[in-house]
């Protein structure tokens, strides 16, 4: 744990940096390793980044949904549970102003883990979409089984989910936000308006240069 709080360190630092140039590119977070390709004949060294691992959950409507599912699409992810009383329904109010921004745009989705798999059934979850007042398929509400989220979680790099006695589950309020390939971009406090703002500007500017890329 303290070898990824002192790499997101690190990371962040350089984020800070980099942060000064507006047309900079978003950071990669996570853990990087290199290999030997062949470029036009020509060996030459390529770094390969941390990605978001295979998965399998159920949304809200039933379907099953795993990494194919977001072919082609910039995501965000966080974790709650629908019966959370503290800082889920402050994530999830800030959480629909990106929904309300991008609901039309069909290369971004969101993904809502439940760290509460036992109480939060596909039924009790498609009433908590309702009650946000979401529709369609831009977000997913996703539970499965409980082993399987708290280690994807880790792969986010976000605090493996504890549970209390006293406070139901300790989870981060994290929003993390993903690449077209799978790639961790940006990590945002979902309970701070100011940091969604950020979120929301990040995603615009994650899109351009993934359609630089594609132009290219």
């Amino acid at each position: 744990m303290r070898k990824i709080a002192a790499l997101l360190f690190i990371v962040l630092a350089y984020s800070a940096c980099k942060n000064g140039d507006a047309n900079s590119r978003l950071p990669i977070y996570g853990n990087r390793d290199t290999k030997n390709v062949v470029v036009n004949g020509k060996t030459v060294v390529d770094t390969v980044y941390q990605t978001i691992p295979a998965f399998r959950f159920v949304n809200q409507y039933g379907d099953s949904i795993t990494e194919n599912s977001l072919k082609g699409d910039i995501y965000v992810a966080d974790f709650f549970f629908t019966t959370c009383p503290s800082i889920c329904p402050i994530m999830h109010r800030n959480m629909l102003k990106v929904y309300a921004d991008f609901k039309n745009v069909p290369d971004v989705k969101i993904l809502s883990h439940s760290i509460d798999p036992k109480h939060d059934s596909v039924k009790v979850l498609k009433a908590y979409a309702d009650k946000l007042g979401i529709s369609g398929n831009t977000w997913w509400l996703l539970q499965g089984k409980k082993e399987e989220t708290y280690n994807l979680a880790q792969s986010y790099l976000t605090r493996r989910p504890e549970e209390s006695a006293k406070d139901l589950f300790i989870h981060d309020g994290l929003f993390l936000l993903i690449d077209k390939q799978k790639r961790i971009r940006g990590s945002y406090d979902g309970t701070d308006e100011k940091e969604t703002e950020r979120l929301i500007a990040d995603i615009k500017k994650l899109r351009a240069e993934t359609n630089t890329e594609i132009a290219q």
